[in-house]
């Protein structure tokens, strides 16, 4: 698999875990309440590719200056962080979700101003950039804007075809343990290049 395809694929997959549950999706939700469909996903799409570019040019330069070994290390400490924080679970503030839901401008511009203030930060932000220090920026850039988007289509696809939202405890163990996988694969290289 060439280096392009294996960041899109890695990245597409691990962002697509993190964003099950995470607050972001719940945004999704009320937006799509409030907004159109497609309107939301353009807004979500535009804030996503911004975040994650300037995601991936600090994990890239961070990748290009520090040894591989102790960024799989760090990389596989961050995982398993990232697995524990999807156990604690993430929720929509009322705060968050009033906002969410008074939004008064165009929906694009009030979705993608919501996500990009939302995403600074976030855990998906974080495991890009962990994600960039090891892959091709591109490849990891485009893989992971698409697996943050598909999450939250999904979620405004379940919730509006369900109208309730995804069993969460199902949807945290399954991120938590597949966070925990990624954790202990890249924990197995960090040990293969340090000993």
């Amino acid at each position: 698999m060439s280096g392009f395809l294996a960041a899109l694929v890695i990245s597409f997959a691990v962002i697509f875990v993190a964003e099950l549950g995470d607050k972001s999706q719940l945004m999704a939700l009320t937006f799509a309440t409030r907004f159109r469909p497609a309107p939301v996903l353009i807004g979500i799409t535009i804030a996503t590719a911004v975040v994650h570019l300037v995601s991936v040019g600090v994990g890239y330069g961070l990748g290009a200056t520090l040894p591989t070994g102790w960024i799989s290390l760090i990389a596989a400490l961050a995982f398993f962080a990232f697995g524990a924080w999807t156990l604690r679970g993430d929720s929509l503030t009322d705060d968050e979700k009033r906002k969410a839901e008074r939004s008064t401008g165009s929906a694009i511009l009030a979705v993608g101003g919501a996500f990009f203030l939302a995403e600074l930060g976030d855990k998906t932000m974080l495991a890009t950039i962990t994600l960039a220090t090891q892959h091709g920026w591109f490849g990891t850039w485009v893989g992971s804007t698409i697996g943050m988007v598909a999450a939250d289509a999904l979620a405004i696809l379940v919730g509006r075809m369900l109208g309730k939202r995804l069993p969460e405890r199902a949807v945290k163990y399954g991120a938590a343990l597949l966070f925990a996988l990624f954790g202990a694969w890249l924990l197995v290289e960090a040990l293969r290049e340090l000993l």
